[in-house]
């Protein structure tokens, strides 16, 4: 005899089917209010002694730095440090690969001044910066270019070409640029170090103040005014 639709809602619920339903009810419940579990935004700071944090303390260096603001402004980031005392944009090109890991979402390119320091012909600075640059956008990886100044004592032919270099590969690749990383830190004795180079722990806040206007819009998608 064939079963009348309406029989089979009308039929009585075993109490181990009422369980059933109250069980599955109550774990589709629980999981549709979990929040999302986003995996943080990768940032990986690639340069030279300035990036590494040269003589500074544990959690006062650039990186570790810009990772506390950003969280503390309220970005789920994580800032890998990949700087190296004494690199220069050939070293840095050799290490690329390994240095920026899979799943990096954005790089802050910060070479070229031990290039400057050592007199190396601003051609070749600018050669190693643009295939790293062109390397890491083949990889799909976000770049904030980092510049830097060369010193006046190298003459004013060597200054006009070195610093040339940033805001011309900005312009050719479309980067957000840093004009100078250490803007207010450089020839100020109460942010520097001894040696008057390296920023201490206050001329690193500077640097990182500096910078989050052009970092905080490439965390949530959008270009930084240039």
């Amino acid at each position: 005899m064939a079963i009348k639709f309406l029989d089979v809602f009308s039929r009585p619920v075993s109490p181990l089917a009422k369980m059933l339903s109250a069980t599955a009810a109550l774990f589709l419940t629980v999981v549709i209010s979990l929040p999302a579990r986003a995996e943080p935004f990768g940032i990986v700071g690639f340069g030279d002694s300035l990036m590494a944090g040269y003589e500074l303390g544990a959690g006062e260096g650039f990186t570790d730095r810009l990772e506390a603001v950003l969280r503390e402004r309220g970005h789920n980031v994580s800032v890998a440090n990949a700087g190296v005392s004494g690199d220069t944009t050939s070293g840095g090109l050799s290490r690329l690969d390994w240095s920026v890991p899979e799943g990096t979402d954005l790089v802050i390119l910060e070479l070229g001044a031990n290039d400057m320091l050592r007199g190396v012909d601003p051609a070749s600075t600018e050669k190693n910066l643009e295939e790293i640059i062109t390397r890491l956008k083949a990889r799909k990886i976000g770049i904030l270019l980092v510049g830097m100044y060369a010193a006046p004592n190298l003459g004013s032919d060597y200054q006009k070409a070195f610093n040339a270099i940033y805001p011309r590969l900005a312009e050719k690749y479309d980067l957000p640029l840093v004009p100078f990383f250490l803007e207010g830190v450089a020839g100020n004795a109460s942010l520097q170090l001894a040696d008057g180079m390296h920023p201490n722990a206050e001329g690193i806040d500077l640097m990182v103040k500096n910078v989050l206007p052009k970092v905080e819009p490439l965390i949530q998608g959008e270009k930084p005014n240039m």
